[in-house]
């Protein structure tokens, strides 16, 4: 019997079916949230604020329960403003979008055409394809040499269907990032028509000098889309919440197709309350930097490859292909002892795990599990 989605009329299908390419897509998986046999375990497998949420953003989502009648300001209006005053940018020039996931699809959708592609690196973040295949587009893969983004490499799968460029830096699953040099490079030598895209979901935790998140570059181009999220340094991962600045032409263009309401009133006020913790957001960096190189430090000194180094709130581990000693086989024995840590097969690395920096006790009882199961 074919396959129904073989048939060219679909018209004439026994049941209705997909466009074609939507059954072909790899669905989204996300960090795990349970261990069987284990009543609390310890989620460091999504990369979430450890440190939990800014008390300001807590209390402003409290007193937002006797608006939950309403409907949210479709402009999204308080947050735009807060926004644009924190980082001195043009409020009309803010997407927002149910985390910066639906952004990068808006962006997609505005752009892709069946037949035309996107350039992303090899190991880029997954929403990123799934809202291209969705438009009916290819993914092109460029390498990463080490594990990291490289420019060449994106310029040499650059081709005249190419309309977006993909690029998170920080990375991820890898943890690494290039200096901002490089990607004024890449822009200089991208066609004007390609949009080229930077994911700065991570980038509130890169200290280095070298790094930009490009959002003054982007003030004077009108090819560059900045994107950031309030799910990491700011907590606020349940409340779906991202934002990206475009040159105006283009936000003009993906307000025609964003849902009307696509942000929440408590996500609204919360963003504001969040932006405006600064004590929440250095005590979030600070913990990262205080325990990123020692978590680095004790993984390394058990053989384990260590990516990096990571600029970000997670490590990306490597492990041996022996059977026993396998990542599947250090995620099962982390699960055992109630420590959640992310498989990344769906990124192209069966070999490796994504642990997220945790508190004080998390990171010494991963140490002290890994110990254990190397030295087993």
């Amino acid at each position: 019997m074919s396959d129904p989605r073989d048939l060219t009329d679909r018209a004439h299908a026994p049941k209705p079916v997909p466009k074609p390419g939507i059954l072909d897509i790899h669905a989204y998986v996300p960090g795990k949230a349970k261990s069987d046999g284990v009543e609390t375990p310890i989620k460091l497998s999504a990369n979430e604020n450890i440190l939990g949420v800014s008390p300001k953003a807590r209390a402003a989502f409290a007193e937002a329960a006797d608006l939950l009648h309403m409907y949210p300001d479709s402009r999204t209006t308080i947050l735009r403003d807060a926004i644009a005053s924190t980082f001195r940018l043009e409020p009309e020039r803010l997407i927002f979008g149910c985390g910066s996931d639906e952004v990068f699809q808006l962006l997609n959708q505005a752009f892709l055409e069946p037949g035309d592609n996107i350039v992303q690196g090899e190991y880029g973040f997954a929403a990123y394809a799934i809202g291209a295949h969705a438009c009916q587009a290819q993914v092109k893969l460029a390498r990463e040499p080490g594990y990291r983004i490289d420019v060449d490499e994106i310029l040499k799968v650059v081709d005249e269907r190419t309309r977006l460029v993909f690029l998170a830096n920080p990375g991820n699953p890898t943890g690494t990032w290039i200096a901002f040099s490089e990607i004024e490079r890449l822009h200089a030598a991208l066609p004007p028509s390609v949009v080229l895209v930077l994911d700065a979901a991570y980038g509130e935790f890169v200290l280095d000098d070298r790094f930009s998140d490009g959002l003054d570059f982007a003030r004077g181009s009108d090819n560059v889309v900045v994107t950031h999220t309030f799910s990491k340094l700011y907590g606020l991962a349940a409340l779906r919440l991202g934002w990206g600045y475009a040159p105006l032409a283009i936000a003009e263009a993906v307000d025609r197709i964003r849902l009307p309401f696509n942000t929440s009133i408590p996500g609204q006020l919360a963003g504001v309350a969040a932006l405006g913790d600064q004590d929440f957001q250095d005590r979030s960096i600070a913990h990262v930097e205080q325990w990123r190189p020692w978590l680095t430090q004790q993984l390394g000194g058990l053989g384990l490859e260590i990516v990096g180094p990571s600029a970000t709130n997670f490590l990306l581990i490597g492990f041996s292909s022996q059977p026993g000693k396998t990542a599947a086989d250090a995620d099962a024995f982390l699960s055992a002892r109630g420590l959640l840590t992310r498989r990344v097969l769906n990124y192209g690395l069966p070999n490796h795990l994504r642990i997220t920096i945790g508190l004080e006790e998390h990171n010494r009882a991963v140490v002290a599990a890994l110990t254990d199961f190397v030295g087993a």
